[in-house]
């Protein structure tokens, strides 16, 4: 591993959290939204995240081959997909421009299926995460400094 490696797996968790915390925004300021340019209530999105195993691009000669198995250098995102398992809520407003005027859900508007208790919780743990990994990045400038710091005396 490098000086800086530290500094790069955690500005992956940054940038990945980044994107978590503006879906999670979307996500709520659609809460009321019925008509999308899809068709239909909006459906809240979420982040799809997955280490990154792939081998760095330079490699130290000194670190033994036990040690580079791939893993540990960070995460990225690998989509950004739309939850089609949670069912949408049906209020029930037959004046509402959106209503379904036939059919079983006659005079009900079909709502997102975004729950803002969930939308707060994951809210928080992004939050969490980033603050997590911003703290690594700082932690990592002061272990850098004390060295420097220890070599010029």
């Amino acid at each position: 591993m490098g000086i800086f490696s530290s500094i790069n797996i955690a500005s992956t968790g940054l940038t990945a959290n980044r994107l978590r915390l503006d879906t999670i925004a979307d996500n709520m300021a659609n809460v009321n939204t019925t008509r999308t340019t899809e068709g239909g209530a909006f459906k809240r999105s979420r982040v799809i995240m997955r280490p990154i195993a792939e081998s760095p691009y330079w490699r130290s000669p000194y670190l033994p081959d036990s040690l580079d198995n791939g893993l540990g250098k960070g995460v990225r995102v690998v989509e950004v997909q739309k939850d089609r398992s949670t069912e949408p809520r049906y209020v029930y407003d037959p004046t509402h421009p959106d209503a379904f005027l036939t059919g079983p859900h006659e005079g009900y508007v079909e709502m997102p299926n975004v729950d803002v208790v969930t939308e707060m919780v994951d809210m928080i743990s992004a939050s969490r995460s980033y603050e997590a990994n911003a703290a690594i990045i700082e932690g990592s400038k002061m272990m850098f400094q004390r060295a420097l710091d220890i070599g010029s005396r």
